[in-house]
């Protein structure tokens, strides 16, 4: 074999290990590109059993029900984004942030009677959330007024006179 020849057969092998480590990778990556699935698309087209995968929604009013099982704090509860629903099942501390009408994502498996055993729970908070130690302090500081409209701005939180702020345009 010419040298050439070999310099190609090298060449050659090492561009399909490439493109195999590459596709490797992307399959592998294919079944956690998704950030969550909707209780919609669980009535559709339900995931297959055993596979762990996130349910995202908002928890339905109502249906919280808090228990102990094996001395562990839990919950059941639904999960809906308005077309369908699915009940949850989690056993551990819930977050700080979960209750009924908020949004929440669940990591777990959908068991053969179409419940979900979640494994964690995270929850979510839009745009306006505000951590209720801040909410606390500006209603003492005066700086805020639950009765009076929306909170202020972030950026006016640690405004020297909150008077001036608010004739700026805060």
């Amino acid at each position: 074999m010419t040298r050439k020849r070999r310099r190609l057969m090298v060449v050659l092998a090492c561009a399909v290990g490439l493109g195999s480590a590459a596709a490797l990778t992307l399959s592998a990556f294919s079944s956690t590109l998704q950030l969550f699935v909707a209780p919609s698309k669980i009535a559709t087209e339900a995931p297959r059993g055993g596979r762990v995968f996130r349910l995202g929604g908002l928890v339905e009013t109502g249906s919280l029900q808090r228990i102990i099982q094996n001395g562990s704090p839990g919950a059941s509860f639904r999960v809906t984004d308005g077309g369908a629903s699915v009940s949850v099942s989690y056993i551990g501390i819930l977050p700080d942030l979960f209750r009924e009408g908020q949004g929440v994502v669940a990591l777990g498996s959908l068991q053969p009677d179409g419940s979900f055993a979640a494994q964690e729970v995270l929850a979510k908070h839009d745009e306006t959330y505000m951590p209720p130690d801040v909410a606390d302090a500006l209603k003492k500081s005066g700086r805020w007024k639950p009765g009076q409209g929306a909170p202020p701005a972030s950026a006016l939180w640690d405004a020297p006179d909150w008077n001036q702020a608010k004739q700026a345009g805060g």
